[in-house]
């Protein structure tokens, strides 16, 4: 560059910075800019996007070819000027942006600056561009499709002959539309999507809207034009290009319903057909508010790394989380299968319709849908009993919850990797948690009132946490957006009567926001200390917290809609607990009081005094007094307060010797979930006799039921899961009739070539057995290669991951790696799953310890992948000198990865887990050899 080129260059970028900071407010004198050259400064100095300039309307053009793995697109994007400025900043990542100019410019031409570190660009323009005026911004472009499962990305497939075939899908939330194409890549800056796409004759294109046209270009390349999209954000933007068919049908409010899927697997797409348009026309009818779009697909994609995306119109989905065949597929694939396409259709209004304003409260998107998939399919599939299940939910939140590592449900964040971390159990399970503690407390009519106003008063809009409290509060008073809807409502024109129960029998006015503020905006969860004395029960809170600096529990105070029943009344009292200390009566003395009836508060209980006696008491002579919820949180409970030192270890012990009477699911699961977790710690001490005396407790505790099971697909779908877990659980551990009878059965499926029909209720306990051979598992390796259907391939994966053949162990994860035999999505499962094997954990630990790298490449850093893996592999050590290796590799790493959420979580766990050893393991060892004949 010349002298006079280089002057000119630097007093341009002075220029423009000069007319950027008189006309941004969050400007100063004294703002520094990073430098993209020697020579050159990059207009904007911060992670989000300036809002001076925001996007109206994106014409977007897009050519993969799948042949040499890469694409080219040209978007045009009308922008509308807020302020004066000479500078558009957007988002661009791993894109080779090879014109640029602006249309309706005196100057057409654009300077692109680029800045990698924030995945931004700039397009600096000669001109002033004018605010309230609309411009066209124009950027051809190259890039190749992504190796990894975000942006617009290469996906493979095999038919039975052999082929391969080769699709491009994408997948831009949170933040790789980036990646596809110039964008504003933040929720807020919604815009309307014209898209074409250039394929060859032989796939097809789908995309958020229906195709409109197409054109032959010729060469065999045809261009695929859709209807322009409604106004929406970025990360929903969707397009396939692929070789796949569909099967079609309509829902009752006349929207077509498509599945797609490979050719050889669209015979296992009608369960999802049925389910989708059942579920499409409920969430229809409950918000009353029409789907907006003309049709809604849900895409097989044979590479996906989460479980499904809910793009606007095109929902997207993992094989397994879609694909049913019903002669083969497991109750559990049943469940799993309808929860999955419950969720990502509930998304279509909570999430796309109406949008959360940045991802600090991605849970107004997430834990609404966990919260609607046991809304929905409660109503449209009984026959799941859904209801079942959702405790365990708000359990696996308060595991993560209970630690100092945790966060609020609304948590600031700002790069790619803190936005990832957000997608975790607090805001999804815990999310939906604390809205069916809310939908109890307001009742469920005036909940549902609440969210159809929230929804109908912020359409095509973004929201933050109050927008949502504030449709919430006053419910029956209605405004113009939803007064005729109100107006008819029966609990709204019987407010009278229904208002004393939507408020508690409280006098004063319901501030929603007040009361879910304390669950939204700080950590945690609380204990609630229960203290009877005669008729006076005192009421004492505090933050509930796995740490052993107590320091960390005092600030913390939440309005906690306390429920209970006594051994006098099953009715449900209920008690708003504002303060940390509080007093209520009882009409009468009672044995036993059961406060967080059902289970619906997101709380647990410590019975203070004789309190837990007679709860004890209670489940060893009557059970079935308390409903499975009940009983379920009194061993979960109990259990919690043993880690904190607030109750014996003898007496949550002594409360399990009831379970051998118990017969439901949910308190079963629970029992299973809080003994199994003990003898683990002791497999990582090499703690052998008092490993198997755990053992050997769990299977007598629970061997009469297990002796009942029929090896069938009969019964309900409880008591199928119920059978799947119970002989698994039966079989791993080494209970002889199981084994026998599972021993026999692989027999008989070998011999037949695998062509027998197993249940598949019992085939993973019959798969386990068989995998502890080596010929054994080599068989079930070609049956996994072989098969078409998901759900055997997943449970032929679970049984190869808990063989006791280390060789084969670490071959099967470095394969996953390959992701050519198998696919590389199933890797953190894979890890995971050998990492729970007494012979693979070490394993598990050192192949995460050694391709790091490789696997925040694929799964990127702050991902749900890297921390499924990180909390799984590690989170059942207990020795200091593990913790101190573990701890030593992460702080190696620097910033890829020692900052992570899930890193302080796993340090946590295991600190917490040599705490919980070094102080019980006394204790445990000698109420086993009492209680173990």
């Amino acid at each position: 560059m010349s002298g006079f080129a280089l002057f000119t260059t630097v007093l341009f970028n002075i220029m423009i910075l000069l007319c950027l900071c008189s006309s941004e407010e969050d400007y100063n004198s004294n703002t520094t800019f990073p430098f993209v050259t020697s020579s050159q400064t990059f207009p904007w100095n911060k992670m989000r996007l300036p809002d001076n300039v925001i996007p109206v309307f994106y014409d977007l053009l897009i050519r993969p070819n799948l042949t040499s793995l890469d694409f080219t697109g040209i978007v045009k994007i009308m922008v509308e000027v807020k302020k004066d400025t000479h500078a558009i900043v957007l988002h661009s990542k791993n894109l080779k942006i090879i014109g640029s100019q602006i249309e309706n410019a005196i100057h057409g031409n654009l300077h692109v600056l680029e800045y990698p570190v924030f995945e931004q660009i700039a397009l600096l323009s000669g001109e002033l561009l004018k605010a309230g005026r609309r411009y066209v911004v124009s950027l051809k472009y190259a890039a190749n499709l992504s190796e990894s499962f975000h942006g617009f990305y290469k996906s493979i497939y095999r038919t039975t002959k052999g082929e391969l075939r080769v699709l491009a899908a994408t997948q831009f939330e949170p933040t790789a539309a980036r990646m596809a194409f110039p964008c504003f890549d933040e929720p807020a800056f919604k815009a309307n999507f014209s898209i074409k796409i250039i394929r060859g004759i032989h796939h097809i294109a789908v995309s958020n809207m229906p195709k409109i046209k197409s054109i032959e270009l010729g060469e065999g390349l045809i261009e695929d034009h859709f209807d322009v999209t409604v106004k929406m954000s970025t990360y929903l933007v969707a397009f396939i290009v692929s070789d796949f068919v569909s099967v079609s049908r309509k829902t009752d409010h006349g929207v077509k319903v498509s599945v797609y899927a490979n050719p050889e697997k669209i015979d296992q797409a009608y369960f999802a057909l049925e389910a989708a348009v059942k579920l499409l026309d409920f969430y229809e009818d409950y918000f009353n508010i029409p789907y907006p779009l003309p049709k809604q697909d849900l895409f097989a994609v044979p590479d996906f790394q989460s479980g499904a995306m809910e793009n606007w119109g095109l929902t997207t989905y993992r094989e397994s989380a879609l694909l049913f065949n019903p002669k083969i597929s497991s109750a559990s694939d049943k469940l799993g299968i309808t929860m999955i396409i419950a969720h990502e259709l509930a998304h279509q209004w909570f999430g796309n319709l109406v949008t959360m304003e940045w991802w600090n409260d991605l849970w107004l998107n997430e834990g609404f849908a966990k919260f609607m998939e046991f809304v929905s399919v409660n109503v449209t599939n009984p026959e799941l009993q859904v209801e079942d299940y959702f405790l365990g939910k708000c359990f696996e939140a308060m595991e993560v919850d209970a630690l100092n590592s945790s966060h609020p449900v609304s948590t600031p964040v700002e790069n790619p990797a803190q936005i990832l971390e957000m997608f975790d159990d607090v805001s999804y399970e815990k999310g939906a948690c604390i809205l069916n503690m809310l939908r109890d407390f307001l009742t469920p009519e005036a909940f549902k009132l609440g969210i159809v106003r929230y929804l109908r008063r912020h359409s095509y809009g973004n929201t933050r946490n109050e927008d949502l409290w504030r449709s919430l509060t006053n419910v029956c008073d209605s405004d113009e957006q939803d007064e005729a809807h109100f107006q008819e409502n029966e609990f709204c024109s019987n407010s009278q009567k229904k208002s004393s129960a939507a408020k508690w029998y409280m006098q004063d006015e319901l501030n929603v926001k007040e009361i879910m503020d304390t669950w939204t905006l700080q950590e945690g969860f609380p204990l609630i200390t229960v203290t009877v004395q005669g008729r006076e029960v005192h009421l004492h809170q505090e933050r509930y917290l796995k740490s052993s600096d107590p320091t960390h529990v005092t600030r913390f105070l939440w309005h906690v809609p306390l429920t209970y029943i006594t051994s006098s009344s099953n009715t449900v009292h209920r008690f708003l607990l504002k303060t940390k200390t509080d007093v209520l009566f009882l009409p009468e003395a009672v044995e036993w009081v059961k406060f967080n009836a059902g289970m619906n508060g997101y709380y647990i209980v410590h019975y203070e005094g004789t309190g837990w006696d007679g709860l004890v008491k209670l489940l060893k002579k009557n059970h079935t007094t308390l409903s499975s919820n009940d009983r379920a949180s009194l061993i979960n409970n109990a259990f919690q307060l043993v880690s904190i030192g607030k109750l014996p270890l003898e007496k949550a012990l002594d409360l399990t010797l009831y379970l051998r009477n118990e017969r439901e699911i949910m308190p079963v699961f629970q029992g299973l979930n809080e003994l199994i977790p003990i003898y683990k710690l002791m497999e990582k001490r090499n703690m052998t006799d008092v490993e198997n005396l755990m053992k050997k407790y769990i299977v007598n505790l629970f061997q009469d039921l297990i002796d009942k099971q029929s090896w069938t697909n009969d019964g309900s779908v409880s008591e199928r899961l119920l059978r799947s877990s119970l002989l698994m659980f039966a079989c791993v551990r080494q209970y002889k009739p199981c084994v026998e009878k599972a021993q026999s059965l692989f027999q008989n499926w070998k011999e037949s070539g695998g062509n027998m029909s197993l249940p598949s209720d019992i085939a993973l306990a019959v798969y386990s057995i068989g995998a502890q051979d080596p010929e054994g598992w080599d068989f079930l390796f070609e049956k996994y290669q072989q098969s078409l259907f998901s759900s055997v391939k997943s449970q032929i994966k679970i049984a190869l991951c808990i063989s006791r053949q280390t060789k084969k162990l670490k071959w099967l994860m470095e394969q996953s790696l390959q992701g050519d035999v198998v696919k590389t999505q199933d890797l953190p499962y894979v890890v995971v799953f050998v990492s729970k094997n007494p012979s693979g954990y070490k394993h598990a630990w050192e192949f995460l310890r050694t391709n790091w790298a490789q696997l925040v490449k694929k799964f990127d850093l702050g991902s749900n992948s890297i921390a499924h893996m990180v909390t799984g592999v590690t989170n059942q050590y207990s020795t200091k000198e593990m913790l101190e290796e573990i701890k030593l590799f992460f702080k190696s790493l620097g910033d890829n990865g020692s900052q992570l959420r899930c890193v302080h979580q796993a340090l946590e766990t295991i600190e917490e887990n040599i705490r919980w050893m070094d102080k019980y393991f006394e204790n445990i060892t000698a109420w086993l050899k009492q209680n173990v004949l």
